[in-house]
Order: structure tokens, then C-alpha cells, then sequence
């Protein structure tokens, strides 16, 4: 069963940027691609617990900020050869243009 919460604006979460939801789960950064595109993963890389909110968005991948680890927004794992998952959430956008992310779900694949 999902608990959706409304979020944000897509507008207020930067391109190519993210923003970051406190909850119960832990920190979670929810991503805008160069093509509006969203995405929601927990904000710890899995190398060492890197910020991914503080990473460099490019295409579908954030690359963490503090090793350089690759992570696909899409998925959450590890480009190779490093290897790990970055647990995801979904997240979407209704026609009005605002951020929903389900609070309860975490997925193995994000959904946009």
C-alpha cells in the first residue's frame, strides 16, 4: 500500500540538482534530470554513506560526491565495476506540476 506525500514543485528542485526529504526512513534525495525526469534514492551512497544530494547529475546517474561512485538514478545500483544499491522510492509528478513521493514503499526500481 503506497503513503503518498506531496513534496514540492517540480520547479523547485534545481535541474540537474536534488532535493532533500527528512523522514523516518532517513534522508532521502529526490533528483531532476536535464529532462524532468524524477527520481527518489536514500541520500547515502553505498561505498561509505556518501551525500548523493551533493552529487553531480548527469544523464540518468549521480555521481557521489566523495569517491565518485556512479549511481543510476533509474535503479540505484553501482555502475560497474563498483558494485552496491542505493535503495529507491517512487516518486511522480500529477498534471499540476507538483512532487509526490510514496513515504512507505521502497522499490528496486524508481518510477517516474
Amino acid at each position: 500500500m503506497s503513503e503518498w506525500k506531496k513534496i514540492c514543485t517540480l520547479d523547485e528542485i534545481p535541474s540537474l540538482g536534488a532535493r532533500v526529504v527528512k523522514s523516518a526512513q532517513g534522508d532521502i534525495a529526490i533528483f531532476r534530470t536535464g529532462n524532468d525526469e524524477i527520481f527518489a534514492l536514500h541520500d547515502h551512497c553505498p561505498h561509505k554513506g556518501g551525500p548523493l544530494s551533493q552529487g553531480i547529475v548527469a544523464g540518468k546517474t549521480v555521481t557521489c560526491p566523495m569517491h565518485g561512485w556512479k549511481i543510476g538514478l533509474d535503479s540505484g545500483a553501482a555502475e560497474a565495476p563498483d558494485e552496491g544499491h542505493a535503495p529507491c522510492l517512487q516518486v511522480k509528478v500529477d498534471e499540476a506540476g507538483m512532487v509526490w513521493l510514496d513515504m512507505k514503499q521502497i522499490v528496486a526500481v524508481c518510477a517516474a
